[in-house]
């Protein structure tokens, strides 16, 4: 697979569909792979930590969530077919494994606040007969042990982690070896997919102002988005964050 660079991140080159081949080939194969979805936020997060940087790299496959990242490309005489987001490539993979011709798919949410992850549950079960979501647990413990034990025990297709960046990154990439094919780290997806949070109105979205759209929702995001002029800069400037 293609690969470009963005200020040290790598990021694969890949149209939605071929992104979608791609995770259903993962699935095939008998040990886990690692999905990250850097944003220019998490890009200059990794700038700022070494461990993080190092996770995001060590990825099996990085999808440009965010059109910053698209345009980047372009500036930087490198070429992303487009944006991949994350939330959209889940719900479009889970479209695709629902079809009666496969076999059923089990999937494990960790993430969110308590009693999200099992509303989540309760949705995309109703919403695609074909995925069974085996175990779930929120975001916000301390000791990891019990859950990752479980896991093991349930060996899910699937593991989604939404306990948000870098946490998601790091936690997956220390966890390397558990029992899943495909690991995917998604941010809030888990809240959209319980229907606590919706997604940007789709004019938003078309033009690449989601972040604006979550600023008005969660005002207390503004410190974190500085990091998307700090990302122009350094892209204008053509050196690491």
């Amino acid at each position: 697979m293609t690969k470009i660079n963005i200020l040290g991140i790598p990021f694969n080159a890949l149209t939605v569909e071929e992104t979608l081949d791609t995770l259903e080939g993962f699935l095939q194969e008998k040990r886990n792979h690692i999905v990250v979805t850097p944003n220019p936020e998490g890009v200059m997060q990794a700038g700022r930590n070494p461990e993080f940087a190092n996770a995001l790299k060590g990825a099996d496959l990085s999808l440009a969530d965010g059109t910053g990242i698209v345009m980047a490309a372009k500036f930087t005489g490198q070429k992303i077919p487009g944006r991949v987001r994350g939330v959209d490539t889940i719900f479009s993979l889970f479209e695709r494994l629902a079809s009666p011709c496969k076999k059923g798919f089990t999937i494990y949410f960790l993430g969110a606040k308590p009693g999200v992850a099992e509303k989540a549950k309760i949705n995309m079960e109703e919403r695609y007969p074909n995925i069974s979501v085996v175990g779930y647990h929120h975001g916000f413990f301390d000791s990891d042990a019990g859950i990752i034990e479980e896991i093991n025990q349930l060996s899910p297709d699937i593991l989604l982690i939404c306990t948000g960046m870098p946490r998601a990154e790091l936690w997956a990439t220390k966890n390397r070896n558990i029992h899943a094919r495909l690991t995917m780290c998604l941010g809030g997806t888990l809240d959209i997919m319980a229907g606590e949070a919706r997604l940007a109105p789709p004019l938003f979205r078309k033009l690449g102002l989601e972040w604006v759209y979550r600023l008005a929702c969660q005002p207390s995001r503004f410190i974190r988005m500085l990091d998307i002029p700090r990302f122009v800069v350094a892209i204008l400037r053509g050196h690491q964050p």
